[in-house]
Order: C-alpha cells, then structure tokens, then sequence
C-alpha cells in the first residue's frame, strides 16, 4: 500500500507532533504533507528527516511566524494537496488536516486531537481572549470562524474512521459531526520519568503561562495557605501577571522556564502535582504520576480519564475539584492531605503506565490493520 500521512503544520515539537512522530514509526515509508513545514534541520528527527510537501501556504509573506493568520485560506490550501496515488492516508488534525480530499477507493483515518476549538465551543472564549469580541475586527473574525465550522462540519464527511485523544474529544466529535471516534489516548513518555518513592514537603505546578491554564488561580489559592509551600515551572504571556500575585509570599517560588532534568526532578520529589486547566487530555499529570507523584487536579476534560480520583475506591491517584475558583482548590489541597495515606506513589506510576508509547503504537497499528483487513 501507498500511504501518505498529513498534519497540520511543521514549526515545533509538542504534542501533536509526538503523535506523529509515532505514525511515522510505525509507517516509516509514508510519505508526509503539511500546511506549512519550517522546522529547523536539527529538529527535524521526529519526521526522520522526512521531504514534506507543503502547501501554497508556505510561500506567503511572513508565513514563518505569521502562518495562523492565513487561517482563512487553509482550508483552501489542504485541499489543493494531491493525495490521489495514495492506497491509506493518515491524517492527524487539530485545524485543517482532516479536510484532505480523498476518493472512494482510498482509506482517511483521522487522528483528530479536537475539532477547531476556536471556531467551535471555546469560540467565545478565543475571542474574548484575542480582544475580537467585539467592533469591526471582531464581525470579520466572526464571519470567518462561522465560515470554519460549516467548511470542518462537510469535510468530517471525507474521513472514513476517526480516532481521538479522550473521550471528552469523542464527546466534542459526536456533537461537531455526529461521528462516533476511536479513543487511543496519545503515547507518553513514560519510561523517561523515573519512579521515586522519597517525597519532599512542596507542591508543584508547571505549565506555559497562558489564560486557560488557570496558573494564577493556583498561586492566588496559594496565597491564602502560607504553611503550603508551592514551586512554579513555566513562563508566558502571563508570567509577569502571576509573578505579582506571588510578590510578598514567601512560600511561593516562581521558577520560569526550567530545562527537563529540572522540570523531572521537581515532579519526582512533589507531594503532589496540581493542574487547573481543562484540556483535551492533558500530558503532564500522566508525567507527573508515572514519578509516583499524586495529582491535584480540574475534574473536568481529560483529567477525568488519566487521574484515579480518591472517590474510586481501588487504586486512587489523586483529588479532583469541579470549580475552578481558589476556594474550591483550597478545599481539593485540605483534603488530599487529610487523605493522602490512601494514594499509593506505585499506584501513580502504574497508572502512568496505560500511556505508554508501546501501548499507543499497538492500539494505533492494530486498529489502523484491523481496518485494512
């Protein structure tokens, strides 16, 4: 068989490209397509060093940097890229990707990470987010997000199988195209976060410092519990906004951005790990408890299918709280230390162990087979 695989766009290694990066182990020969491909040569191993084929999209001006406000044309743009020799195309889509146009004959297994978010249920929040909530800027996005959802909600007819990440993403792909998904949780690097038993008496949260991932409301709960010592890892646009949140409390400590044999070692030795945000599935609680580490985390998204909360009698992982407010986390950090003896750090690591690299390539090649046969 022929088989081409095809993403969105080629600027970074994060976790959509892990995804990839595993398709392509698992189909070395594919060949490869993308919006937009301007990965540094040195950071071109996870495709194999792979020629991609782009789209028109590549030549623009100031697409380097400015390839998102082509938004408009991108649907445009996939379409153009001809997939007509191919036996099974693999796409892996968080924008556009799935769009491809494919002909009868032809197997579209899609890889969905999420539909839109921005043209679909976080819509309102983007918006509001981007300052277009509102004026002349704000119709023209508008327009454009609702011309987005019409163009995704025809193309999800061109795919023959979707997989996704969480069955929240399933739930968010049965009610965008009223298709049932395949959930195959994303591969995660399991084995290089060691397990540790020994524990030290801090918290930790670590995250890129943007709105939805509610950063400052775990420093400001933090505030409000001086006995609590609490480490911060990450920077962004917000980092300046948490860092005057923290000034004056001296068991806050702001790290910044930390290089990953950092980042490890702090996630090893937490008494636990908190997460506020709501995402589709959410690596870096997996990370944390395959170090045996106990999370905190929003119960909502795909926190609710990686973390065992302590209302599961077997095995729990660690404590859920349903508002994202501070009171709410406060209550959530009381009572896992009133309860913290019913969370095994093994039962964290062996939880961890269900998302697994391994485990994702074989759930990935025996569904994608299965299909084939």
């Amino acid at each position: 068989m022929k088989i081409a695989v095809v993403c969105d766009w080629l600027v970074t290694y994060a976790g959509a490209e892990k995804v990839l990066e595993q398709i392509l182990n698992i189909y070395p020969e594919a060949d490869l397509f993308a919006l937009v491909d301007f990965l540094d040569e040195d950071k071109r191993g996870f495709i194999k060093h792979k020629k991609v084929t782009t789209s028109f999209i590549q030549h623009l001006p100031k697409a380097k940097t400015k390839y998102r406000t082509y938004l408009p044309l991108m649907p445009l743009a996939i379409e153009q890229l001809d997939l007509s020799k191919y036996d099974l195309i693999i796409s892996s889509s968080h924008c556009v990707a799935k769009g491809i146009i494919t002909g009868p004959d032809q197997i579209h297994i899609s890889y969905v990470h999420s539909p839109i978010r921005y043209a679909w249920d976080l819509e309102h929040q983007y918006l509001k987010e981007a300052g277009l909530d509102k004026g002349l800027k704000g119709w023209i996005a508008k327009a454009i997000l609702h011309y987005m959802k019409i163009w995704d909600t025809r193309t999800a007819n061109g795919v023959d199988h979707f997989i996704c990440n969480s069955k929240f993403v399933a739930r968010r792909i049965w009610k965008c195209y009223r298709r049932e998904a395949e959930v195959i949780y994303p591969p995660v690097d399991v084995e290089a976060f060691e397990y540790c038993e020994q524990k030290e008496d801090f918290y930790l949260t670590a995250s890129r410092m943007v709105p939805y991932k509610k950063m400052d409301l775990i420093v400001e709960a933090f505030t409000q519990m001086p006995d609590k010592k609490l480490i911060v890892i990450g920077t962004g646009p917000d980092f300046n906004k948490i860092q005057k949140i923290a000034e004056g409390h001296e068991n806050i400590k702001l790290m910044g951005y930390q290089p990953f044999n950092v980042l490890k070692e702090h996630m090893q030795k937490a008494k636990a790990f908190v997460f506020a945000a709501e995402e589709d599935f959410g690596i870096t609680p997996v990370e944390a408890q395959a170090c045996g580490t106990p999370v905190i985390a929003y119960g909502k998204g795909g926190a609710l299918e990686t973390v065992r909360g302590l209302e599961i009698k077997d095995n729990p992982t660690g404590v859920f709280f349903y508002e994202q407010d501070v009171n709410n986390l406060i209550r959530a950090i009381n009572y896992f230390e009133k309860n913290n003896l019913l969370i095994k750090n093994s039962d964290c690591r062996d939880n961890a162990k269900r998302f697994s690299v391994s485990c994702f390539n074989k759930s990935l090649k025996f569904f994608i087979e299965d299909i084939i046969r």
